[in-house]
């Protein structure tokens, strides 16, 4: 299983986290996707993960990945 780590700097609140959840969890390969809005961190965990489709799933739901 492969993890990618993501900084979202825009994240603020439980929307943004849904957002940013569901968008990437809809991405080809991802099992599980973990969202810190502490740290602006998303942890995104699956097989034959694709950086520049997550990426566009971030952006896709309104944020940049960092």
């Amino acid at each position: 299983m492969e993890e990618l780590v993501y900084n979202v700097p825009g994240m603020s609140c439980a929307h943004c986290e849904r957002a940013v959840s569901e968008e990437l969890g809809s991405a080809d390969g991802v099992e599980s996707v973990e969202v810190d809005l502490t740290t602006k961190r998303v942890v995104v965990r699956g097989s034959s993960l694709d950086d520049a489709a997550l990426r566009a799933a971030i952006e896709e739901a309104g944020y940049e990945a960092a």
